[in-house]
């Protein structure tokens, strides 16, 4: 579809998200049951409940702007998560599998983190004030979420190398 105004613009983009999101929700189960650092498994079950409040958070702007969720899959969080499965299913030593999970979860969060804060732009722009604060919501949750990967990631880092 050619794009021809901001407004289907904020669309496509929010459309893309919820694709990626609804992905996100089966694959973080998978790397909380690979994963053997009791933090790292905390941290994905616990954004793995984030993660759904983030999509009841995009049904509400997708009713707010009266349009639907439904778009094309998210090929770019397609590719992520792929890469993610085959760290599991490669296997290793159970620390560097972990430092790998975190490695892929983080790509992850850098790829929302570029959706959510493009979208809320778009959302701004557009004067659609309640969506840009949802979105900026889901946004500060994000970057949480990677903060606390890069936290574990410090101690896991470390015995995987003494691995």
């Amino acid at each position: 579809m050619k794009l021809t105004t901001m407004k289907e613009l904020l669309l496509e983009e929010l459309q893309d998200i919820y694709s990626a999101e609804t992905q996100i929700t089966k694959a973080l189960p998978k790397m909380a049951k690979a994963s053997t650092s009791p933090e790292l498994k905390k941290a994905f079950e616990t954004h793995l409940q984030e993660t759904e409040g983030q999509i009841q958070r995009l049904d509400t702007i997708f009713k707010q702007i009266k349009e639907s969720s439904k778009g094309k899959p998210c090929e770019g969080m397609k590719g992520l998560l792929k890469e993610g499965e085959e760290r599991i299913k490669d296997g290793g030593e159970a620390d560097v599998v972990d430092a790998g999970l975190i490695s892929a979860a983080q790509r992850v969060e850098h790829y929302e983190m570029a959706a959510y804060g493009s979208a809320r732009t778009y959302a701004e722009l557009l004067g659609e004030t309640e969506v840009a604060k949802l979105l900026e919501e889901t946004l500060e949750e994000e970057k949480a979420a990677d903060q606390k990967l890069t936290k574990v990631a410090k101690k896991v880092n470390l015995k995987a190398e003494a691995a």
